[in-house]
């Protein structure tokens, strides 16, 4: 009978704290989402009024920004423009470097080696914003200035290779974990019927883990579009449409955070309404993501 309540007691405590934990958890859940609805309702109420009273075409249309002219212009599509080519360029150097580096941990370095290459890059990713800004600064921009001819060397072609070298660490983490996770069986059975490493992994491996690299891509470029402090050192941070690499730019992340310093009232909604545009590209990004995750799955349950 002893045993029998001690057995019975220490059941209900566990039960209890199950409840209770499950409880926690549901809090967390919705403090996540409450905030996230805060802040995207507080960014549109702050925002949306310049639009509106702007003109939405003339706001994301317009091509000159001169918020404190005699009479001001408040045309966000030059930085929209360069987010645009900022994050392209990004994706065009980082995702393939990022994909070929994840190969070569996950399916062919030996283990030290790759050991060591997957720390270096681990230590990417805690390197500041601020540090890779400082780099541009003063070994990036000074090379294009002296070697390409730029006036002052901040330009375009700048911050895309500051960015392309930030979203390495996402792109190759999660695209080696994707590789990691297809199972040996479809690298041996490709090797069994003759193709050599090379085309089983292109042929094979790669679309296997498709949807995980795909992810790591549109991640990597969300981070590119996000990215403010090293961006705005390099960029030069004129707001105006880029005819070559080599003319400077302003993004809208720095656009915000260099205007929002000294804006009035007006102005600063008008950095909200930027704020307001930039989360709905980075929304479409993550929706983008979505359906071609998606796609992938389906694919797979379809295949034989």
């Amino acid at each position: 009978m002893h045993k029998s309540g001690f057995g019975t007691t220490r059941l209900g405590n566990i039960r209890r704290l199950e409840g209770l934990m499950e409880t926690v958890f549901a809090l967390c859940g919705w403090a996540s989402i409450i905030s996230v609805v805060l802040i995207t309702a507080y960014i549109f109420m702050a925002g949306l009024p310049p639009i509106l009273k702007t003109g939405i075409s003339e706001f994301i249309l317009g091509t000159q920004w001169k918020p404190t002219a005699e009479e001001p212009k408040f045309g966000i599509f030059p930085m929209i423009l360069a987010s645009f080519l900022g994050m392209a360029g990004a994706a065009a150097i980082g995702v393939p470097v990022g994909l070929f580096t994840a190969i070569l941990l996950a399916l062919m370095a030996p283990k030290r080696l790759a050991a060591f290459l997957r720390g270096c890059i681990e230590l990417m990713a805690g390197i500041p914003s601020v540090v890779y800004g400082f780099f541009g600064l003063t070994v990036i921009v000074p090379f294009i200035r002296i070697n390409l001819g730029s006036p002052t060397g901040t330009s375009l072609l700048a911050m895309i290779i500051i960015l392309s070298a930030m979203i390495l660490p996402t792109i190759v983490s999660l695209s080696e974990t994707a590789l990691r996770a297809v199972p040996k069986e479809y690298m041996e059975g490709a090797l069994a019927l003759g193709a050599s490493r090379i085309e089983a992994i292109f042929k094979v491996m790669i679309p296997a883990a498709g949807s995980g690299i795909m992810a790591s891509a549109v991640l990597g470029m969300g981070r590119a579009v996000g990215e403010t402090m090293a961006v705005i050192m390099v960029c030069g941070n004129i707001p105006r449409i880029p005819r070559s690499l080599l003319d400077t730019v302003s993004p809208m992340t720095a656009t915000i955070a260099k205007d929002m310093s000294y804006a009035g009232p007006f102005h600063q909604a008008a950095l909200f309404g930027i704020g307001a545009v930039l989360f709905l590209f980075i929304v479409a990004l993550n929706m983008v993501l979505h359906v071609v995750v998606q796609r992938s799955i389906e694919g797979k349950r379809g295949s034989p």
